[in-house]
């Protein structure tokens, strides 16, 4: 064992990096035994793990990779390919090995392993690689970040000295006044003028010197802030690495060839969400092993390459990342699905004979149910799709199926890029305040209440050429004594999207957007249905962190969505505005007039948006980090797409020397702040872009 705890972490991260490359080698190397370069490699990394285990010998560990060490170099010196039987040997010691090392570095106390070399003809389906818990213990600081941090901590430390100069001004202040105070009609009056004046002016100093300091404060504490999230995040790789050999024994123990594809391994997430994501993958995997790809055989009748492909891909969108899981196996049975959901009494038949292919499908994430009706090593172990849902959205995440008969299934899992901080649109029902994360609202309507129709007996309202459940927040919730659908009057609807699906969810007003630390709901309330977790809202209020998902589920429990004919379309506008007030400002006034609106909070993030769909125009600020309004304007009608789009910019900067600009640059319309009047930008909307 390894007593010294700093060197106990330095032998695990660096054991960790030369299995995952002696893992990944050795699956390369089976597919190509003649590759002498990469048994060079393997030598190398096998031969620099014996010399740290030497180091701090650990014996039975320098033993084991003594052996292998020699089985690769007998190879190497052969010049010759690999046998399959050296192979496994190696794969076999391999497992042996990494066994032995986790026993050394785990805390908790390990079966022993012995340190014989297994021979390659008794090697049985290997437990997959990283099937224990998993934990990151270690994260890797680029110096450069420390540097930085350490900046930030010297700039909080001069704030807290100047804080310390200004209480003993405001001391000083206040020890003047009380005296003052004390003796005033002891002073002449021009005494007493010049005493009130020269307060008057340190306290000017003061306030301003304070606000000063709250600047740089927040602007310290912002990087600070930044910079530790970024520390805490890591590549996919952390996890992803562990999965070819799983898949590989999996597919070798079913009696399948199977080839595991690894994309956007090197997109970053919050340490904590690749800790919780490995069993759900690992779960999706073994499903697309044991129930997706078809054996070798039916798959050459089939037409299909012989060996199964899966692909494991990672695509990064804005604050969140998507992780596919697909398969090119017989993609979900639905009749076996039906058949499973009548005998397990989740639907009768009649239910099932009105739901869709795509409604059936989603069966599957159900609690408990399962089409399999016994236990093997792939499959019906207790972990079904319900529990990789839960652990899904636990993260704040979602997770969508798509499959074709024959063709295969695909799972997308998408997930947050940190946990730590959350963006919420605040609502009011019932006079409670709820948070919505921004990522799922998609716009926000004020429409007269006769907008309301009922569609199979509830609320619904039409939108973009689709006919939407509409029903008050507050009856989802069951809040007690929500009231009654509104008869006359306006409501204002906040309309969430999850998955392709969309809910109006009625609200009784729509405050600000607010940066959260949401965090987890405390025991033994670790599952609330259409509640993710809690917050602290600036105000010091707690409010309840709504879950989109579940909320469209609480309203329908099938469907929420029926395609029926709509009035015409309304015209969609894009808000670029990185003041949260100003945009939502903005936003309720051009939504008010008959507009949709997609808000971007700079110009990077607008560019990343205006192909999301048809916009009839752009109104736009000026000053904005990352991209202004300006480069903007300037980078669309450098597309030939948005070429003839009207932008207007809506902006601080009122002189003629500024609007120049920004009409020389391609803007349509000019609108300083100063004078801004909503009447002028409605106008101007309705001249450039109609209603």
């Amino acid at each position: 064992m390894i007593d010294d705890p700093q060197l106990l972490a330095m032998f695990r991260m660096e054991s960790e990096e030369r299995l995952a490359k002696l893992d990944s080698g050795l699956l390369r190397l089976e597919k190509n035994p003649a590759d002498h370069e990469l048994l060079e490699e393997l030598f190398r990394e096998m031969h620099s793990l014996k010399g740290a285990a030497r180091m701090l010998r650990l014996m039975p560990i320098e033993n084991s990779t003594h052996a292998l060490e020699g089985l690769l170099n007998a190879a190497r010196k052969a010049q010759g390919p690999l046998t399959p039987a050296g192979i496994e040997a190696l794969d076999s010691g391999l497992v042996n090995l990494r066994a032995q090392i986790q026993a050394v570095i785990s805390p908790a106390p390990t079966a022993p392993v012995p340190p014989a070399m297994p021979e390659p003809g008794d090697m049985a389906p290997a437990v997959p690689a990283g099937a224990e818990s998993f934990h990151i213990e270690t994260v890797r600081v680029e110096t450069a970040k420390l540097d930085d941090l350490l900046t930030l901590t010297g700039e909080l430390g001069v704030l807290q000295g100047r804080s310390r100069h200004t209480r003993m001004l405001l001391s000083g202040m206040l020890e003047q006044w009380s005296q003052f105070e004390r003796d005033r009609r002891q002073f002449p009056s021009d005494r007493r003028q010049e005493t009130i004046t020269r307060l008057g002016s340190l306290l000017r100093a003061v306030d301003d010197g304070t606000r000063e300091d709250a600047d740089r404060l927040q602007s310290a504490l912002s990087g600070l802030q930044e910079q530790v999230l970024d520390m805490r995040l890591l590549p996919l790789a952390t996890v992803f690495t562990l999965f070819p050999r799983m898949v590989h024994d999996l597919g070798r123990a079913a009696g399948k060839e199977v080839e595991l594809h690894i994309e956007g391994a090197d997109i970053a997430l919050d340490k904590r969400i690749l800790e919780e994501i490995k069993d759900p993958l690992m779960h999706l995997l073994r499903n697309a092993v044991g129930h997706g790809i078809e054996a070798p055989e039916d798959r050459l009748r089939l037409g299909k390459p012989r060996a199964g492909q899966i692909r494991l891909a990672a695509i990064r969108e804005d604050r969140h990342v998507n992780i596919v899981v697909q398969d090119d196996g017989g993609g979900l049975d639905l009749e076996a699905i039906r058949r499973s959901a009548v005998q397990q009494g989740v639907f009768n038949a009649e239910t099932l004979e009105g739901m869709s292919p795509a409604q059936i499908q989603q069966v599957v994430f159900l609690p408990g149910f399962s089409t399999v009706p016994y236990v093997t090593e792939l499959v019906g172990r207790g972990f079904g799709l319900d529990a990789v849902l839960t652990n899904v959205e636990a993260l704040k995440g979602g997770i969508s199926l798509d499959s074709t008969p024959g063709r295969g299934t695909a799972f997308t899992l998408r997930l947050p890029v940190s946990l730590t901080t959350q963006r919420l649109l605040l609502v009011v029902a019932n006079r409670q305040h709820f948070g919505l994360p921004v990522e799922a609202v998609e716009a926000i309507r004020r429409l007269p209440a006769s907008a309301c129709f009922s569609l199979n007996g509830r609320v619904a309202i039409h939108l973009d050429g689709q006919s939407i459940l509409a029903p008050l927040l507050a009856a989802v919730l069951a809040l007690p004594g929500h009231p009654g659908d509104n008869a006359a009057g306006s409501i204002v609807c906040v309309v969430v999207r999850m998955d392709g699906e969309r809910l109006a969810l009625q609200v009784d007003d729509v405050l600000a957007e607010e940066d959260v630390l949401p965090r987890p709901l405390p025991a033994p309330l670790k599952r609330v249905r259409n509640v993710a977790g809690l917050a602290a809202l600036a105000n010091g209020e707690i409010c309840p962190v709504l879950n989109p998902a579940d909320l469209l589920r609480s309203a329908a429990q099938v469907a929420a969505a029926v395609v029926r004919p709509a009035p015409r379309p309304r015209r969609s506008i894009l808000l670029v505005e990185d003041s949260a007030l100003v945009r939502a400002m903005e936003k309720r006034i051009i939504e008010g007039a008959g507009y949709d609106v997609v808000t971007a909070v700079d110009g990077e993030d607008a560019i990343g948006k205006l192909g999301s769909r048809p916009f009839a125009g752009v109104v736009s600020d000026i000053q904005m980090p990352k991209l202004d309004g300006l480069g903007l304007t300037a980078r669309m009608r450098e597309d030939a797409r948005y070429r003839d789009l009207p932008v207007i910019l809506v902006t601080a900067l009122a002189s003629d020397a500024d609007k120049r600009r920004g009409l020389e640059v391609g803007a349509n319309a000019y609108i300083p702040k100063p004078a801004f009047d909503q009447q002028l930008l409605l106008e101007t909307l309705k001249r450039l872009v109609g209603t």
